[in-house]
C-alpha cells in the first residue's frame, strides 16, 4: 500500500496538535497541583510534620516573668516527707501560712497544681479550708474528665466527640466554697505535644475557668487591673508562646519554704505555683519549645499564664482561606518556574520560602497560627519536577539527536561523540575540508523494466544497504540517496581522522561488496547490475541548507560537483578519483591512469586515476 509522505501542511498539523497536547498536559498538572494543594492545605495532614519546623520558628523564648516562681515538690521534698499520696491536707494549710504570715509582704496568688479532690482527714481537711478561707489568695486545681461520645446531628449524621466532659472533679467541698478553682488539665495537640491550652470549659451550663485563667483572674483583681482575655477558636481554644523552657522560672523547693530557709519575703507580691517537680509523679509532658524532653506540668502552666499576662496567644487561621492561598501560590509558582530558566526559579523558590516563613512569623506575632509547611513542600516538589522534566528533555533530545545522526554517521563515531557531549554544529554551514564519494548503480532503469515494482524495490534496498553499510563502517556521514545514486562525506560534521583515505577504503569496500551481491541477484531474479564510483576531496561549505522549516545537512560547493562528475564518468566497475585524492593516499594505494577527462558542466580538465587496489 502506497502511502505519500507528509506534506508541509502535515507538518505543521502534527506541530500544533503536538504544541496543543502540551497546553493540555500543562494546565492538567496545575489544575492538580492547585486541587492537590488545596486538599493537603485544607485537612492538614502535614500536621506533625508542619510543626517540627513551625516550633523552633514560633516558640522562641526570651525571659521569663520574674513576678512568677514555682514551689516545687522535688525529689529532696520526696525524701524527706515521703510519698505525697501519704501527706494529709495540713501541708499545703502550712505552707500558705508561711508565705502569708506578713500580710504586706505576702504573694499575690498561690496555686495548688495539686488535686485535693474528696475528703480526706477531717481536721487537715478543715484546717486546710480555714487557711483558705482567711488568705484569700489560694487557688486550687479541678480535672477535667473526658469521655469519648457518639451523638448525632440535626441532619442524622453520627459525630464522635472526644472532648465531652463526662464529669468534673472539684476539690472537696469546704475547700471549694472558700476558695477559687480551675482545672489543671493540659491539652495535647495531635503529635502529643503542648502549644495550645483550654480558657475555659463547659459543662453543664457551667463556665469553669482553666486553672492559669483563674490565677490569672485571682491576680488581676488583688492588682486592681483589668483582665483581658485571648481570641479563641473551636471549644475555647487558643495558642500559646512559651517564655521559657524548663527552669527558666526561679524554682524553690517546698521543704526549704516548709523548714523556712527561704524567707518569705521573697515571694512578696508574687504568683506562687506550687506543683509536682520530680520524676515519676507522672505530670511532664512534651512541650512545642523543647524536643527530646519533657516539662513538667506546673511550669507548663507558668507559661501559659504569662502567655496570658502579655497577650502571647493566637488563635488558628481560617483553614478554608489558607488553603486557597496556597492553592493559587503553588499554580502561580508553577507556572512562573516553568518558563525561566533554572537559576531564577531557584532563587524565586528560595524567595516564595523564606517568604512564607516570615510571614507565618509576623501573623503569629500578631495572634494568627498558620501552617507553614504547605507551600515550601510545593514549592520544592515543583522545582524538582521542573528540573527532572528539563532534565529528562535533554536526555530525550540528546537521544533523538544520536538517533538522527546514526542514520547519517557511522554509529560507533555517533556513541563516542555522545559520551564526550560534542554536538556543536554550526548552522548555517561553514568551510570545512572534506572527501566526498559519489556512487550510482549502472543499468538500473533497464532492469527496473522487466521486474515488478516490489522487486525493484528489494533490489534497491539492499544496493543503498551495502553502500550504507560500507560508509558508516569507515566512519563516514551519509549524506543522502539521490533516487538510485549514495551521496557520502568524510570529516563533517565532525573531525575525522584520515578521512581521505577513509573514503577510497569505503569505495573499495562497496566494490568489493557489489561483486557478492551481483551474484545474488542474478541467482534470484536473473538480473545484475554494476556500479560507478566518484572520489574527490577538498574544501566544501558543509551545514545546514534550506529554510527554517524544512533544512537538509549537505555539503556543497566545487569539490562536491567534481566528485559527482567523476562518478557520472566511471564505467561500470569502476572506481575514479582525483588527482588531489590520489596525492593524499598514493602510497596506500594502487592505481591507474585514466588522464585528463573534460567533465560536464565543469570549464577546467582534471587528471583522473582509476582505483585498482587499497593497500
Amino acid at each position: 500500500i502506497y502511502k505519500a509522505p507528509p506534506t508541509a501542511y502535515d507538518k505543521r498539523k502534527d506541530l500544533f496538535m503536538n504544541v496543543k497536547n502540551e497546553k493540555k498536559l500543562f494546565w492538567g498538572i496545575a489544575i492538580f497541583i492547585a486541587v492537590l494543594a488545596f486538599i493537603i492545605s485544607y485537612t492538614q495532614l502535614l500536621y506533625s510534620v508542619d510543626k517540627i519546623i513551625a516550633d523552633p520558628l514560633y516558640q522562641t523564648t526570651s525571659s521569663t516573668n520574674k513576678n512568677i516562681k514555682i514551689i516545687a515538690i522535688d525529689e529532696k521534698t520526696i525524701q524527706k516527707y515521703g510519698d505525697i499520696k501519704t501527706w494529709d491536707r495540713s501541708m499545703p494549710a502550712k505552707l500558705a501560712e508561711i508565705l502569708n504570715q506578713d500580710e504586706t509582704l505576702r504573694p499575690s496568688v498561690i496555686a495548688y497544681d495539686i488535686m485535693y479532690i474528696g475528703e480526706n482527714e477531717a481536721e487537715s481537711d478543715s484546717y486546710f479550708s480555714e487557711v483558705s478561707e482567711k488568705s484569700g489568695n489560694i487557688i486550687t486545681a479541678a480535672n477535667l474528665v473526658h469521655k469519648t461520645k457518639v451523638d448525632l446531628t440535626k441532619e442524622g449524621n453520627l459525630i464522635v466527640d472526644n472532648t465531652h466532659i463526662e464529669m468534673v472533679e472539684y476539690p472537696y467541698q469546704s475547700l471549694r466554697e472558700v476558695s477559687s478553682y480551675g482545672f489543671a488539665n493540659t491539652t495535647q495537640d495531635k503529635d502529643g505535644y503542648i502549644r495550645y491550652a483550654l480558657l475555659q470549659a463547659d459543662y453543664n451550663g457551667e463556665k469553669i475557668d482553666s486553672l492559669s485563667l483563674a490565677v490569672y483572674r485571682k491576680y488581676c483583681e488583688v492588682m486592681g487591673m483589668e483582665m483581658v482575655l485571648p481570641k479563641t477558636f473551636g471549644n475555647h481554644t487558643f495558642a500559646f508562646q512559651y517564655s521559657g523552657k524548663s527552669g527558666a522560672y526561679e524554682i524553690i523547693s517546698l521543704c526549704d519554704v516548709l523548714d523556712e530557709k527561704i524567707d518569705s519575703k521573697a515571694f512578696a507580691g508574687s504568683i506562687v505555683f506550687v506543683g509536682a517537680y520530680a520524676p515519676g509523679m507522672q505530670d511532664s509532658y512534651n512541650v512545642a519549645v523543647q524536643k527530646g524532653a519533657q516539662m513538667y506540668g506546673v511550669e507548663i502552666h507558668a507559661n501559659i499564664l504569662e502567655a496570658l499576662m502579655e497577650g502571647k496567644t493566637g488563635v488558628q487561621g481560617n483553614t478554608t482561606i489558607y488553603a486557597i492561598v496556597i492553592a493559587i501560590l503553588a499554580v502561580v509558582f508553577y507556572i512562573l518556574s516553568s518558563k525561566i530558566k533554572m537559576v531564577p526559579a531557584t532563587i524565586l523558590m528560595l524567595g516564595l520560602i523564606i517568604a512564607n516563613l516570615l510571614v507565618g512569623k509576623i501573623l503569629y506575632q500578631n495572634g494568627y497560627t498558620i501552617s507553614i509547611i504547605e507551600l515550601p513542600m510545593f514549592a520544592i516538589l515543583i522545582y524538582v519536577y521542573n528540573l527532572a522534566q528539563g532534565y529528562i528533555k535533554e536526555i530525550l533530545n540528546k537521544r533523538k539527536i544520536v538517533s538522527a545522526f546514526k542514520k547519517y554517521v557511522a554509529p560507533q563515531v555517533v556513541e563516542e561523540i555522545s559520551k564526550q557531549g560534542e554536538f556543536k554544529i554550526v548552522l548555517g554551514g561553514e568551510n570545512r575540508h572534506i572527501a566526498v564519494l559519489f556512487v550510482d548503480i549502472r543499468g538500473f532503469t533497464p532492469m527496473s523494466e522487466g521486474l515488478q515494482p516490489e522487486q525493484v524495490v528489494e533490489i534497491l534496498n539492499e544496493y543503498l544497504a551495502l553502500t550504507t553499510q560500507s560508509i558508516f563502517k569507515n566512519g563516514g556521514t551519509l549524506d543522502k540517496f539521490i533516487g538510485d545514486a549514495t551521496m557520502a562525506v568524510f570529516n563533517a560534521p565532525f573531525d575525522l581522522d584520515d578521512y581521505i583515505y577513509r573514503a577510497v577504503c569505503t569505495a573499495r569496500d562497496i566494490a568489493a561488496g557489489s561483486a557478492e551481491l551481483r551474484e545474488k541477484l542474478l541467482a534470484r531474479y536473473g538480473k545484475t547490475v554494476n556500479f560507478g564510483i566518484g572520489v574527490n576531496c577538498g574544501n566544501a561549505v558543509v551545514g545546514n541548507i534550506g529554510c527554517d522549516f524544512r533544512m537538509d545537512y549537505t555539503a556543497i560547493g566545487d569539490t562536491v560537483n567534481t566528485a559527482a562528475r567523476l562518478e557520472s564518468n566511471a564505467k561500470p566497475g569502476q572506481i575514479l578519483i582525483s588527482h588531489d585524492v590520489y596525492e593524499a593516499v598514493k602510497d596506500r594505494v594502487k592505481v591507474t591512469e585514466v588522464g585528463v577527462i573534460p567533465l560536464k558542466g565543469k570549464s577546467n580538465e582534471i587528471f583522473v586515476y582509476q582505483l585498482d587496489e587499497v593497500l
